[in-house]
């Protein structure tokens, strides 16, 4: 329960009406009409929030299309926050793919278009001198999760400047929602260095710094400048890397991530629920992730994370740490990552393969002469690239594998690698499909199969509630391999025909408790937890959650 520390005059009449956080709308009873001189400022009706949600819901449905669905939340959560997150929780299937992907990605396209109110902190490099009288002026000292942007890697849509801040307020409502961290413990931020997109540039209506995005010792010296200022400000809050283009987000977090307890959920967020998702497949075909020969496509960020993750997944059963990279095959827009590659970054070089042990490989180093010549049992696309699986591509795959495990990872939808209707159709049935955006479920010989959306919001949530409740002081690989392994056996009829490799997302809350647990059970193994009081770490999650009722709407900044 929040302490009620508000100033007096903020806790009555439209001033608190005004406030996300503690308007309750109709909700507020008489005697509390009475007491914050709201009376009159209402209609007469007392209702419950269960009225609210109903008629919110019935508001929602009424909009033609998801972007304003996305905007008709926002701004929901702007007037009422209780009621934004029950209405979410309510809906969580329906509504995950408006608040967060695809329609997220449109959302920052035209996020200077939609801006209506400020929400979350914005901090420009024209006033890197004040960067502690910005974070001064948010009058919040208990903040415990903080997720950080640049906007130069949004999606798979490139550089949205400031607009890039839709992907932090979006992260942070499925914390709340899916996680159970409490809102105002949370805050969005997004670094503007500038953006080397024109069209923002010459954009009247753009509400960021219009000026090219700086780079080299300026733009690391300002994010150390940030960095330092937020950990002094809020030291035991969890910080969560998003989007931050590929030549910086692997050193940002080498950087950091002994120094405050961070986590890029490209890189690890994205391994988690893809690894997850990988040994639920394997549930499904008898395999062992060890027997898997795994070929990604795309070796930015995400790519890279998730080959790490499979490797990490498959030294944890005790397999070599030699052997488990070697099972694992790279891909750029040149093609296979050997050692005759150029441009081979930190990240990508324990995949690297040798030149000179391919003397016997056939045709060259394209994807399909990669799926022929490795003949994998995984096919991953993280690329941004349209229909780059084809045809003939699964059709090789499928030649050499049963049950080939196909996940067209890349988002928005119209970046995916491949439809899944298109997999099932070439594999005859045989494909075990994870996509990254939201698909229907699809009728193929009489089986309707559900597609798992192989998304983040699987992962975090839960990684961020089981951090902040031990106070842990760092996030480590172990703590990513066990999320892995918590979501990979979460479906318990993940082997009838045509399911999910995943639960479904209204389920998630459930999921997330059971990651929180684990990721909390491995910091004090790890001797990383804050917390000495003891509790089991079953309890600290639980009284870590938090609730949309507007009983926890009790006048509070702290």
């Amino acid at each position: 329960m929040r302490v009620s520390n508000l100033p007096e005059y903020l806790q009555q009449g439209r001033l608190l009406l005004a406030l996300p956080q503690f308007n309750k709308g109709t909700s507020f009873t008489r005697e509390e009409r009475v007491d914050r001189r709201l009376l009159g400022l209402l209609p007469y009706c007392e209702e419950s929030l269960t009225v609210q949600v109903d008629r919110a819901y019935q508001a929602y449905s009424e909009k033609s299309t998801n972007l304003e669905r996305h905007i008709y939340l926002r701004q929901l959560q702007d007037l009422n926050e209780i009621l934004y997150f029950q209405l979410v929780i309510n809906n969580a299937d329906e509504m995950l793919p408006v608040i967060y992907t695809p329609t997220v990605g449109a959302a920052c396209e035209y996020f200077s278009e939609i801006y209506r109110r400020p929400r979350g902190l914005f901090l420009s490099y024209p006033e890197r001198d004040m960067i502690d009288t910005a974070l001064s002026n948010v009058r919040r000292n208990s903040i415990e999760v903080i997720v950080i942007t640049d906007g130069e890697a949004i999606l798979g849509i490139g550089d949205q400047g400031v607009g890039g801040m839709g992907i932090p307020i979006g992260k942070l409502s499925l914390y709340s929602a899916l996680g159970g961290i409490d809102p105002a413990t949370t805050l969005p931020i997004v670094l503007d260095v500038g953006t080397n997109n024109q069209n923002l540039i010459e954009n009247d209506l753009y509400v960021g710094w219009k000026h090219e995005r700086i780079q080299g010792d300026k733009y690391y010296d300002f994010l150390e400048v940030a960095l330092s200022s937020i950990h002094r400000r809020w030291p035991d809050a969890v910080v969560q890397f998003e989007d931050f283009g590929v030549s910086n987000s692997q050193r940002l977090l080498d950087e950091y991530i002994d120094r405050i307890c961070c986590f890029n959920d490209d890189i690890q967020g994205t391994a988690s629920v893809t690894v997850g998702s990988l040994i639920a497949a394997c549930r499904v075909t008898g395999r062992s992730i060890c027997d898997s020969k795994i070929v990604i496509v795309g070796a930015g960020a995400a790519g890279t994370g998730i080959a790490k993750g499979c490797a990490d997944a498959m030294i944890s059963e005790g397999m070599d740490s030699q052997s488990a990279h070697s099972r694992i095959y790279m891909l750029n827009s040149a093609g296979l990552i050997h050692t005759g590659s150029k441009r081979i970054r930190s990240g990508q070089k324990a995949f690297v393969k040798d030149q000179t042990e391919l003397v016997n490989w056939e045709g060259d180093f394209r994807l399909s002469d990669t799926v022929r010549n490795v003949k994998p049992d995984v096919l991953v696309g993280v690329s941004g690239q349209k229909n780059y699986f084809t045809e003939e591509i699964i059709e090789i795959m499928s030649a050499n594998c049963e049950r080939p495990c196909i996940f067209p990872l890349s988002n928005p939808t119209d970046k995916t690698e491949a439809q899944p209707s298109d997999l099932l159709k070439w594999s005859k049935g045989r494909a075990i499909i994870a996509t990254g955006s939201p698909f229907s479920p699809i009728k193929y010989n009489g089986v309707t199969y559900e597609i798992a959306q192989c998304n983040n919001a699987y992962a975090f949530p839960g990684i961020g509630l089981g951090l902040v409740s031990v106070k842990a002081r760092k996030v480590t690989d172990e703590m990513f391999t066990a999320t892995a392994t918590v979501i990979g056996n979460s479906r318990s009829d993940v082997c009838a025909p045509g399911s999910s490799l995943l639960p479904p997302l209204t389920q998630i809350r459930k999921l997330s408790r059971e990651i929180a647990i684990a990721v909390a059970d491995i910091a004090v193994e790890q001797g990383l937890a804050g917390t000495e009081n003891g509790k089991s770490t079953e309890q600290l999650v639980d009284e870590k959650t938090w609730y949309p009722t507007f009983e926890a709407a009790n006048y509070s900044t702290d």
